[in-house]
């Protein structure tokens, strides 16, 4: 019997992609909600890249830490600051040496209406809007950097009976982007790509009104033993995935 070429290089490729995924692992992430659109197109790399698969879940970084504390399968967490990845540090849950900035988070006000909201936040002190959209500050860090900008431009008071509250930072943006609220503190790279703003209006909250978000990676506990964690916290400190971080508006 002959044997076609196009068929051995058919057979070829099926050895290849089996021998792969005999070393493909997945790894279970909790992920900051604001990092939602990085870590899904890092993702298609990462897989692309490794063969390890990434099975993420969204959500605010105080209720991961919860979970986390309560058995939670997750084994690595991109969290939206440094200070639940240090906490979880000094309980022994994370493998040690493993915390690092993966990115640094702009907060941005942003309403899904064009031109509502000017280019340096004037809108906030007319003060003529209905509602206003924030993070539950309590466990969301994005939403505690926002009631830090009202206290600095002293305007806490005055917005405290218009405040839409969302659990996390992505129903925030929800509550403006479906027009139940005219404006709204959002993660920056919710509505931000390749250097500009995708839609509607945006003031981009200097850095100077808030304190640093820094955002850090662990890997947990329950990810120590599992080599696509690793992977997948090699993969972030990389050019590749740093490219995509910054195209949303982090800075690294």
């Amino acid at each position: 019997m002959r044997i076609r070429p196009s068929h051995l290089a058919a057979t070829a490729l099926a050895s290849l992609l089996a021998f792969n995924n005999a070393w493909a692992d997945e790894v279970q992430v909790a992920v900051a909600a604001n990092f939602t659109a990085p870590i899904q197109a890092i993702a298609k790399n990462f897989e692309k890249d490794t063969g390890h698969k990434l099975v993420a879940a969204y959500g605010a970084t105080g209720q991961f830490y919860t979970q986390i504390k309560n058995g939670a399968p997750f084994e690595v967490f991109l969290a939206a600051d440094d200070s639940t990845p240090a906490k979880l540090e000094q309980e022994k849950a994370i493998v040690p040496g493993s915390r690092f900035t993966y990115a640094i988070g702009t907060l941005a006000l942003w309403s899904a209406t064009p031109g509502y909201v000017d280019a340096n936040g004037e809108v906030l002190k007319k003060n003529q809007f209905k509602h206003l959209s924030i993070a539950n500050p309590k466990t969301a860090p994005y939403g505690l950097a926002a009631t830090q900008v009202l206290d600095k431009l002293k305007l806490t008071e005055t917005t405290k009976p218009k405040l839409v509250e969302g659990q996390n930072i992505t129903q925030a943006f929800q509550f403006v982007s479906t027009g139940n609220a005219e404006l709204g503190f959002v993660a920056l790279s919710q509505i931000y790509k390749d250097g500009k703003v995708e839609s509607g209006s945006a003031w981009i909250v200097p850095s100077s009104l808030h304190e640093p978000i820094r955002q850090d990676a662990v890997i947990l506990e329950k990810g120590k033993d599992n080599p696509a964690a690793k992977a997948l916290v090699d993969y972030l400190k990389g050019p590749k995935a740093a490219a995509v971080i910054k195209s949303y508006g982090y800075e690294i």
